[in-house]
């Protein structure tokens, strides 16, 4: 039972974080700073935002597996949905932020706009994935699947 809780709760605040990072938290500094000041700011609290979301995709889905533990199957829906967003931070992040100096100076195949849109794509994917996420760990009717420990 208190998995349970504890996997509504850290979704439901990681749902929190996104839309705050994305609402709040970068717009601001392009609202008050020059733009490559800015930048440097969204960009650092994008890294953060990124390794706490790798740390929560995978504890989100350590407690999926857990409490699907008792189901016919352990790769349930929840357990697709907390892998879906290690995915997205690892592609919309790690691979992405990467080329973004160079697509500055015009050098690649992807313009830095490109390479930005692609990024901010995975984060809106991601975004719905945890929220997807909350609510299903919420929904009623999901006591019924935790483990008997």
């Amino acid at each position: 039972m208190a998995l349970l809780r504890w996997r509504s709760l850290l979704a439901g605040l990681w749902a929190g974080v996104l839309l705050c990072v994305a609402g709040i938290a970068t717009p601001a500094p392009f609202a008050l700073l020059a733009v490559a000041d800015a930048g440097r700011v969204a960009g650092r609290i994008l890294a953060q935002e990124a390794t706490l979301s790798l740390a929560l995709g995978l504890v989100l889905a350590l407690m999926e597996r857990r409490v699907a533990r008792n189901g016919s199957t352990q790769f349930s829906t929840g357990l697709v949905l907390a892998l879906g967003t290690i995915f997205c931070t690892v592609a919309g992040y790690f691979a992405i932020q990467p080329m973004m100096p160079a697509a500055r100076l015009g050098q690649g195949p992807l313009t830095f706009g490109q390479l930005h849109a692609i990024s901010a794509g995975f984060y809106g994917v991601k975004l719905l994935l945890v929220l997807a996420l909350a609510w299903r760990a919420t929904r009623s009717g999901s006591t019924a699947t935790a483990p008997s420990s």
